[in-house]
């Protein structure tokens, strides 16, 4: 190991990937992490520095923030249990899921104070955060550019009170400082956010070096084009590791019932209140939910997101079930002829 390569702690091993090694796997192979993932290859750091693994046959899904092991050879063996995981339904009409990032401590979720502003996307984020049960950090860029900043931020804070919300300008490395408390060493940090929010620019500012290239909005619709081509962790000069991300223009729900509900617990609290259990909140007497909304307890837009995203995730749920139990039938029906096909051979 040379002086400028990272020792696992500070890339953020821990005790739970330590218990899943056996006392072989610890002295003959090696330990790395992911940092790039490309179509047809895999980087990886480790104590021994940077290295391209090699990828056996039918190899598990793996993603950025992947912890591995794998031999002298290069050869990928198995990647270790996740800690936490980000994954989406693919996109478009695809019917898979897609995994974002692994073994994330903190996610930024970064958001833009011009057109961009969006707290129904800002709830999805968050969705996929408490579903991971990783800690959320609300960054609001671009208030050079807004002119009710601390209005947007009141907004924003209002979707939980105990959760950190920043409004700053990116490019004034002084307004950094808050998030730098974020980068301790062995933290891992993810940004998610659409495309033009700023991420590149927050990540440059804290790696304190131009480590991603930046790109121009356009000023008729905010939109930003990607800068950002694929995940990669970045190790931070004070230790830990963070990665930006693709900016997202689609990020649909999958299997997060539990994130929603968590993201939503007010409408969860109040629906325990209504006078029938399968209340749908639409017409019935006694509904606790309908009557917070009418004395303005409970926002209209709130309770709207809420049904959008669990009904969203119920309906990708059940397609990716659909799929599995397709795949896990073909999976059968290709051994069960295979068998036959062996019986016929020996018969003969």
């Amino acid at each position: 190991m040379n002086e400028n390569t990272p020792t696992i702690t500070q890339l953020g091993w821990k005790p739970f990937f330590q218990q899943q090694l056996s006392l072989e796997e610890f002295t003959e192979l090696q330990i790395g992490r992911i940092i790039e993932q490309h179509r047809n290859n895999l980087i990886v750091l480790s104590e021994q520095g940077q290295l391209s693994l090699i990828m056996p046959p039918n190899c598990e899904r793996v993603c950025v923030g992947d912890w591995v092991l794998f031999d002298k050879s290069n050869r990928l063996i198995r990647p270790l249990e996740r800690q936490s995981l980000f994954e989406r339904k693919a996109p478009g009409s695809q019917v898979n899921t897609q995994l974002i990032a692994a073994n994330i401590d903190i996610l930024i979720i970064v958001c833009s104070l011009n057109k961009d502003f969006n707290l129904n996307r800002i709830e999805r984020y968050l969705a996929i955060a408490n579903e991971a049960q990783v800690e959320p950090i609300i960054v609001l860029t671009k208030a050079d550019q807004c002119s009710d900043v601390d209005a947007k931020r009141i907004q924003v804070q209002a979707l939980d009170k105990f959760m950190m919300v920043h409004a700053l300008n990116a490019l004034q490395e002084s307004e950094l400082k808050p998030l730098k408390s974020y980068c301790q060493q062995g933290k891992t940090i993810a940004f998610l956010g659409s495309s033009g929010v700023g991420k590149s620019t927050l990540v440059n500012g804290l790696l304190g070096y131009q480590a991603l290239d930046t790109g121009v909005i356009r000023e008729n619709d905010s939109k930003g084009k990607h800068t950002t081509t694929y995940r990669a962790l970045k190790v931070l000069p004070q230790g830990g590791v963070l990665m930006d991300t693709p900016g997202m223009r689609e990020l649909q729900l999958a299997d997060c019932e539990q994130g929603v509900n968590e993201t939503f617990s007010e409408v969860i609290e109040l629906a325990t209140q209504c006078r029938f259990k399968n209340c749908k909140h639409a017409s019935e007497p006694g509904c606790a939910v309908r009557n917070a909304i009418e004395n303005d307890e409970l926002s209209q837009r709130r309770f709207d997101s809420y049904q959008k995203l669990i009904k969203e995730q119920a309906f990708n749920s059940a397609t990716l079930a659909q799929k599995k139990a397709k795949d896990k039938a073909f999976g059968k029906m290709i051994s069960r002829v295979q068998n036959e096909a062996k019986h016929l051979k020996r018969g003969k």
